[in-house]
């Protein structure tokens, strides 16, 4: 079933754990659907976390982060790779979870590349797409909570928040 406007509603720190579990849908242009399971999430929570790409504030590059929860926020890493974030939360509090790996591809980068998702899919809701969509069929896995990856440039106190989730 897929996920509800009520689940992305969620704090980022509510929802980066229950994505894990929940199948992760892409349409390609071509009509081909690529599907792979969340098993690593990592939440981002408002301007205060200085890990969040809005601890600046709204620019253009964030503006979708402001938006109401249930939409794709996709950036560029390294020049190299899009990044996937799920949006969540209420309007004008930017907070989303970044969907680090699924079955068969660890890492966000990977994820992407393998599943065809790019930059194009930027502000395209989950809700309504039929390009980008998330489904839950019941599993509940185990996880644990880490420390976030590739975040050195962030104050100790946010380096050190375990808002990372892994199943075990």
């Amino acid at each position: 079933m897929k996920l509800l406007k009520d689940f992305y509603l969620q704090t980022a720190l509510t929802a980066a754990p229950a994505l894990l579990g929940k199948v992760l849908y892409h349409q390609t242009e071509e009509g081909r659907v690529t599907f792979g399971r969340i098993t690593e999430t990592e939440a981002y929570f408002g301007e205060s976390d200085t890990a969040c790409h809005a601890r600046s504030g709204r620019t253009k590059r964030t503006n979708v982060l402001y938006e109401e929860g249930g939409i794709a926020y996709i950036y560029l890493c390294y020049g190299i790779h899009n990044l996937l974030n799920v949006v969540t939360g209420p309007r004008d509090f930017p907070q989303a979870v970044l969907i680090r790996a699924v079955e068969g591809f660890n890492g966000p980068g990977r994820l992407t590349r393998a599943m065809k998702i790019d930059h194009s899919l930027n502000g395209v809701s989950f809700l309504s797409s039929n390009r980008i969509w998330i489904e839950d069929d019941g599993a509940k896995p185990k996880f644990k909570a880490t420390k976030r990856i590739g975040i050195d440039y962030a104050t100790a106190e946010y380096r050190n928040k375990l808002w990372r989730f892994v199943i075990k």
